[in-house]
């Protein structure tokens, strides 16, 4: 059984208001989450954004087990990505963290060879980058900024350890979600692999600057785990 990841949701959270000179105005913040798993507490996950420059980023994900899952994952799962906006696009420039079975992975991001290097799942790895490739983490920074411009990417690919794979994404509607916050209304949007049965569903609060409020992974017609927010510090 696996402890679902924040990096592989495709969620974010950008607490800011809407900038003249940009889409999003970026600016730290620490939100925590509480997951289950099949009507289970299963885990609390964290993400934090910090500012490493003037145009520089690390996006970070804490995910921590309880109860029985401490069993199968005894210690912390921690990924993150520093990136850059680049003419307003995001752009990786390094990940670090571990797979599931805690294997290290430390890719980095060569924009002008059109390269990503590194290690994961224990060898070597040298891939092509696409345009607009993303890392796990950065990926979420970058569908958001789509989304709050009313842009939504329709396909991504995405460095996951030591392969490409392609993302579709899709912006379903509207609705009032119950959150630790209050009532919030919040814009519905999906993601999943490309010819997969696994659908990732989002919920994010234009009111909090596109902080996601919930999530929901599932395969066909059954919830596998939600994610719920529980309290942000900025």
């Amino acid at each position: 059984m696996r402890l679902p990841e924040f990096a592989v949701l495709s969620l974010l959270a950008l607490t800011t208001t809407v900038a003249s000179a940009d889409v999003v105005d970026l600016k730290p913040f620490k939100a925590s989450y509480l997951a289950e798993w099949k009507g289970m507490t299963a885990g609390a996950s964290t993400l934090e954004l910090r500012k490493a420059g003037a145009d520089t980023f690390t996006y970070t994900s804490v995910n921590n087990a309880r109860g029985m899952f401490r069993l199968a994952f005894p210690d912390a799962l921690t990924q993150t990505s520093t990136f850059r906006l680049q003419d307003g696009a995001v752009q990786p420039l390094s990940f670090k963290g571990t797979d599931d079975k805690q294997r290290p992975i430390d890719l980095n991001f060569d924009w002008a060879t059109q390269r990503v290097t590194g290690v994961a799942k224990e060898h070597a790895v040298d891939l092509a980058l696409p345009a607009g490739a993303q890392d796990p983490m950065s990926l979420q920074i970058a569908t958001l900024r789509s989304l709050a411009s009313n842009q939504v990417m329709p396909t991504v690919w995405m460095i996951d350890s030591d392969k490409l794979k392609e993302y579709e994404l899709r912006q379903e509607g509207t609705a009032k979600v119950d959150t630790a916050l209050g009532e919030l209304d919040t814009i519905i949007y999906t993601s999943k692999r490309a010819n997969s049965d696994r659908v990732t569903r989002t919920w994010v609060a234009p009111a909090l600057g596109y902080l996601p409020v919930k999530a929901e992974r599932m395969r066909g017609k059954k919830v596998e785990f939600t994610l719920k927010l529980e309290s942000l510090e900025r």
